[in-house]
């Protein structure tokens, strides 16, 4: 069995289905409940690195709270990055990490490039 480690929130339709893809796969599950996990500054370096992105990548820009923390004019990685820790839910989901590997499964099918 292959371990995997998904950044989930159980009230979106796209992080439950990936999470029902994953089980599908009888695979060894780590689920982190980002929005109550406590997230840290760490962690998300650690996740961008493995993504190969940018911080506003790993950002949900259409939330309200993106726009009144005013972060569309925002270019430093280090404010992007803490926004999402003290905003936890500003975090793209879902996030799925194997082997120093991540992808944000969106669309669902960008999991298979995990195996």
């Amino acid at each position: 069995m292959q371990d995997i480690t998904i950044w989930h929130n159980p009230r979106c339709s796209k992080s439950r289905d990936a999470l029902s893809y994953l089980e599908e796969k009888k695979l060894d599950i780590k689920i982190i409940k980002y929005l109550d996990a406590k997230i840290t500054k760490e962690d998300i370096k650690e996740i961008l690195l493995m993504l190969g992105v940018g911080a506003r990548t790993l950002m949900r820009t259409k939330e309200d709270i993106y726009k009144e923390l005013n972060l569309e004019n925002e270019n430093d990685e280090e404010k992007l990055i803490q926004a999402m820790v003290d905003n936890p839910k500003l975090i793209e989901r879902p996030v799925i990490i194997k082997d120093g590997s991540a992808v944000i499964a969106r669309p669902l099918e960008k999991i298979d490039e995990l195996f």
